[in-house]
């Protein structure tokens, strides 16, 4: 499932006013190559008296019914289909048309980078962003796509998960509420607020804005000597601090991410919210599989249960693919929950397998293939193409965004999907 994105070529960025990019302090650097394989270590010594040895796990293995293996193994193709499906209703909505075919091949280019590669996440991020350039895409454009598919996976999460504890609290909601009673009201609280902005959201878009009165140049006048709001009392530019600065870049892209977003047609953000919850779904399904093939004693709920939590620690990026993270996670939760340790090892295996482990060759062959088309396409004689809304973005009143803060907030919102 495309959750997560040989380097693509660096994505132009800002100079520093001194003209040169600022160096790295070295014990930095040293820590951001430790860090993943301390969290490693420490996530395989938490479960290290529950991994089983070899000889415990090939009876479970060879045991596994290969039917359920390819249930899974086509579960977790139509994962991935599903998000290179939502990719391109995006590029859709913005004005971008790109074949399901380059979609799917960039689905997953994308996960073997953000899995094969140190700081994988903003590796995929900014390969997407090149790509959805080349496509025909502004930057503006490209880079509301790159976050409203992360802000649409993450948020898809969160009501799959409010869905399946509602209807655990429907079932039995005097024993759900006795045993976790904060979870319960944390839920009720975000499904009544949910559907409360709903709602609102709904009345709003029937109700008309209208402006009360003409514009006059009395009005235009003083729109034209308005004071800058960021400027002090003598009309100079207040000073800010860089973290301040930096906030404030943000909010403009975000506030351009809401721009292109409000623009875009209603059923292209709806249908990238159900394509994402397919998304999960399907992956999850890959992960029901392998655990009917090695008959794990575990029913659907608690399955579900173990895959939203090992997914929402995923979104903390700190090794490549959440690989030993993923792994640790999912082993103790479903040891605890009762299955066998050999048998839960048995699942882990074969889940990860198939939805991480196996898409490194598969991206690294479509990334061939997209290099090739790439070469091919350039080899072409160069055509003057005319100015179109495919070549200048549709919503051109959105001001330019650097590249560097388009890959940062990017990278952000991709750790949603990866």
């Amino acid at each position: 499932m495309a959750r997560r994105d040989p380097r693509p070529p660096a994505a132009p960025q800002e100079p520093s006013p001194e003209g040169s990019r600022p160096s790295t302090p070295g014990w930095r650097r040293w820590l951001r190559r430790l860090l993943p394989v301390a969290v490693v270590v420490l996530a395989l010594q938490t479960v290290s008296g529950q991994i089983p040895g070899l000889d415990q796990i090939k009876p479970v293995v060879a045991d596994g019914e290969l039917a359920w293996i390819g249930v899974a193994l086509l579960a977790e193709i139509l994962s991935m289909s599903l998000f290179a499906r939502q990719q391109t209703n995006l590029l859709k909505g913005v004005g971008v048309h790109a074949s399901l075919g380059g979609a799917l091949a960039l689905a997953y280019t994308r996960s073997a980078l953000s899995i094969s590669m140190p700081a994988g996440t903003a590796v995929s991020a900014a390969y997407a962003f090149q790509r959805f350039r080349r496509w025909g895409a502004s930057r503006e454009a490209a880079t509301a796509v790159m976050i409203m598919s992360g802000v649409s996976s993450f948020v898809a999460l969160a009501l799959l998960y409010v869905a399946g504890y509602l209807l655990i609290f429907l079932a039995s909601p005097v024993s759900t509420w006795r045993d976790q009673p904060v979870l319960t009201l944390a839920v009720l609280v975000v499904s009544a607020g949910t559907a409360a902005l709903l709602l609102r959201h709904r009345l709003r878009a029937r109700a008309s804005l209208t402006i009360h009165g003409p514009v006059d140049e009395e009005d235009l006048d003083f729109l034209a000597t308005a004071p800058d709001p960021t400027a002090d009392g003598a009309g100079r530019p207040a000073r800010t601090g860089p973290v301040r600065a930096q906030l404030r870049r943000l909010g403009q892209l975000l506030r351009d991410v809401a721009t292109v977003a409000e623009s875009m047609p209603r059923r292209h953000r709806t249908a990238a919210l159900g394509l994402s919850a397919l998304n999960w779904l399907a992956d999850l399904a890959c992960l029901v599989a392998v655990a009917q093939a090695f008959h794990l004693p575990l029913d659907l709920l608690q399955l579900g249960t173990i895959y939203v939590a090992a997914q929402l620690v995923r979104q903390i990026p700190i090794t490549p693919g959440g690989i030993g993270v993923i792994e640790a996670t999912l082993l103790a939760a479903l040891t605890a929950a009762g299955a066998e340790p050999a048998a839960a090892a048995a699942t882990v295996l074969g889940y990860r397998l198939l939805s991480c482990w196996l898409v490194i060759p598969a991206g690294l062959t479509t990334w061939t293939f997209l290099r090739r088309a790439d070469r091919r396409a350039t080899a072409e004689p160069a055509t003057a193409p005319e100015a179109g809304p495919a070549a200048t973005g549709p919503v051109p009143a959105m001001a330019a965004v650097p590249a560097t803060a388009t890959v940062a907030a990017a990278t952000k919102a991709g750790a949603a999907t990866s």
